[in-house]
């Protein structure tokens, strides 16, 4: 999804909190603490009450929205933004762009990146990475003589790490 589809979609913190119960939860709420689907929705906050362990909690426990106080609107936009660069984006520039500070959008970044580690199927079957580099330099004809810099005879590498389809 595009930078402008995201912002037309999620024009509000209740669209952006509906689409995450939606997503999780399939429309029915359950406890992230002890799985129990016996929960009473409370007015404060989107949150909710477990009946069967007491605890109150939201849909963003247990995701990479947990224990953040940046709004789902800043986050979304910058999951958009991190999945749809070409060439990778500082954190300079998506704090920029989503109107933060640099510390700030390098946590962000950080976190969307173990996201798509840890949960493959956020990503299913697109690239979520790819980096490519040269590395040494190797001699030329046995000579012991070794250039640097451009002239340098270097291995190209490319990493690429892809979501893999859990069914």
């Amino acid at each position: 999804m595009g930078i402008i589809q995201t912002y037309k979609q999620f024009q509000t913190e209740e669209d952006c909190v509906a689409h995450l119960e939606r997503v999780r939860w399939n429309g029915t709420p359950r406890c992230a603490y002890c799985g129990s689907r016996k929960v009473t929705p409370l007015p404060k906050e989107y949150r909710h009450r477990c009946n069967a362990c007491g605890t109150t909690f939201s849909v963003t426990v247990g995701t990479l929205f947990h224990h953040t106080h940046l709004d789902l609107r800043k986050w979304f936009l910058a999951i958009a933004l991190v999945l749809n660069t070409e060439k990778g984006l500082s954190a300079r520039q998506l704090a920029k762009d989503i109107g933060v500070n640099k510390n700030t959008a390098c946590r962000i970044a950080l976190r969307i990146h173990r996201a798509i580690i840890e949960d493959p199927r956020l990503l299913e079957g697109v690239i979520a990475e790819m980096d490519e580099c040269c590395i040494g330099s190797q001699s030329c004809a046995g000579s012991t003589y070794s250039k640097r810099g451009r002239d340098a005879k270097k291995v190209p590498v490319a990493i690429l790490q892809q979501a893999v389809g859990v069914a």
